[in-house]
């Protein structure tokens, strides 16, 4: 039992368990259903405002942030959580991860509900990438601290990266960057909030050699 909970206190749980609910979902989704139809995800709980502003289904602002659109959309979100997510953790421990993780996922949904609302642009909406960007904005306030470079992350990269993906949002069509932007924002003001440095340990008594 000892050797058990270290092994779990020295591995990224959390976000191993994010990546495990949102493989397993789409999985079973994908063997009932086609997860490529609009129709298909909007019934098995990915965001839609008409159903969201007429039924009241706000509960699909979370439900949407395990669904993806087929393999190529959940494999490019893991793929990311795999690397950043588990940095983030051990930066600032498994409970602190978690609430970056769905908060900044309701926070990226919240921005893309916004953004419909007022242009009128409604789609059906799903995937992970609002938490996703929510844990690179948090890494980018933790990296900023940290004098540009935690772990292998540099500052430098990591804003490259991020800068990327949202030029690449906002020139694609069907991506939800709103949901990106909202995540990154939210992510940021979390870390803000939640991240603190580790202490050096103060100097003790010293000997001569």
């Amino acid at each position: 039992m000892q050797e058990l909970r270290k092994f779990i206190e020295s591995r990224s749980i959390m976000n191993l368990l994010m990546v495990a609910v949102n493989v397993i979902v789409f999985f079973i989704l994908d063997f009932s259903g086609n997860t490529q139809d609009a129709q298909y995800m909007a019934e098995h709980g990915a965001f839609y405002l008409p159903y969201v502003l007429e039924y009241g289904e706000y509960y699909r602002l979370f439900t949407c942030m395990f669904l993806h659109f087929g393999i190529n959309h959940l494999f490019n979100n893991m793929l990311v959580l795999v690397f950043l997510g588990e940095t983030l953790e051990r930066a600032v421990g498994k409970v602190r991860y978690l609430i970056i993780y769905l908060i900044g996922g309701l926070g990226g949904g919240l921005f893309s509900f916004y953004h419909e609302y007022h242009t009128g642009k409604i789609a059906v909406s799903a995937g992970a990438s609002g938490a996703v960007f929510a844990v690179i904005g948090a890494l980018i306030f933790i990296v900023a601290i940290n004098k540009g470079q935690l772990e292998n992350i540099s500052g430098s990269r990591l804003l490259l990266m991020a800068g990327l993906s949202l030029f690449q949002g906002f020139t694609s069509t069907g991506v939800d960057n709103w949901a990106h932007v909202g995540g990154i924002v939210s992510g940021f003001i979390l870390a803000v909030l939640l991240y603190r440095r580790k202490q050096k340990r103060e100097v003790g008594s010293f000997i001569e050699f």
